[in-house]
């Protein structure tokens, strides 16, 4: 079983390298910081984040392996017998300048906890103002990847993504979803891995794609300004629902690190309403889980 964590260990951190030259490639100007860092408790990181490039205004891709003891808290609601733990991933979130160009975030980890070992991960797509077809190709990049292991495995995950990132407080989702899943441990571990090496092979080809058709879209200060209003969602749902954030403060991670998928700009206005027949009222149209890959409703200008 340890064997198989290093294995993962080490290919996430590969990855790690594989995106950034990728994402540095596509902004064409901005390059990644990166920082080095021990945890007290056991482990450490590398972290890397891009500011104020051509194309992100802000970009973060990180690398964890660590270790210690959860809180029994934590500890109580993962499968293992014991509250040691140990664990490695790669974690990343992109806020791109334009609000044509949609933020992402990807996350693909592995856990041991006890005498237990599961893999976790999944992708999402955050539009500010969405596109069908780009939804279509970010949908059927993640179904691609799961057809190849089961048929079964883009439905569940689908859904599970749909659930995850829903503002129970607002009633809608974050975005427009993706796949997510966690404690996956069938129908092997080897297999559970493959599919978290597939997937995280295929991030950039989920989601370049729809960066060049979007870097050169016209906007203003009326889209800037929804899209800063848009991000505030981010921001609620990564302070208050996401597990990442919650597992990284509870173990005493880096904070830095942790809150790198903070977007650098951000606004609340109050009780804000888009004007009826607007581009920023048709999001709301794509913020309630939907068969992305099934008929296409009646097209409206902008879909």
């Amino acid at each position: 079983m340890s064997d198989l964590f290093s294995r993962a260990r080490d290919w996430f951190y590969g990855l790690q390298d594989t995106i950034t030259q990728g994402l540095e490639q596509a902004d064409g100007r901005g390059r990644f910081r990166e920082d080095a860092w021990q945890r007290p408790g056991g482990g450490g990181g590398r972290s890397r984040v891009l500011e104020e490039g051509d194309l992100f205004e802000k970009a973060g891709v990180n690398w964890s392996d660590v270790a210690g003891e959860l809180p029994e808290d934590v500890a109580k609601n993962m499968p293992g017998t014991t509250r040691q733990f140990r664990a490695t991933g790669i974690s990343l979130v992109l806020h791109p300048r334009s609000p044509m160009i949609p933020t992402t975030h990807a996350n693909f980890r592995c856990l041991q906890k006890g005498d237990a070992l599961w893999f976790g991960g999944g992708a999402d797509l955050t539009p500010y103002y969405p596109y069908r077809e780009d939804v279509v190709h970010f949908h059927t990049t993640w179904k691609t990847v799961c057809d190849r292991h089961s048929p079964e495995h883009y439905p569940r995950f689908k859904q599970w993504c749909d659930e995850y990132f829903f503002l129970k407080h607002r009633g809608e989702t974050r975005g427009v979803g993706g796949i997510f899943f966690d404690y996956l441990q069938a129908p092997s571990l080897d297999a559970a891995y493959q599919l978290v090496v597939d997937a995280g092979s295929a991030f950039l080809e989920s989601y370049l794609p729809l960066v060049e058709r979007r870097r050169r879209e016209p906007w203003g200060e009326r889209e800037r300004s929804f899209q800063l209003y848009r991000r505030g969602r981010y921001v609620e749902f990564n302070l208050i629902y996401d597990r990442g954030t919650v597992f990284g403060l509870k173990t005493d991670g880096r904070t830095e690190s942790i809150l790198m998928s903070l977007p650098p700009l951000v606004r609340w206005i109050y009780d804000f309403k888009p004007e009826p027949g607007s581009r920023e009222a048709q999001l709301t149209e794509y913020l309630t889980p939907q068969d992305w890959l099934g008929p296409i409703p009646a097209a409206g200008p902008y879909r």
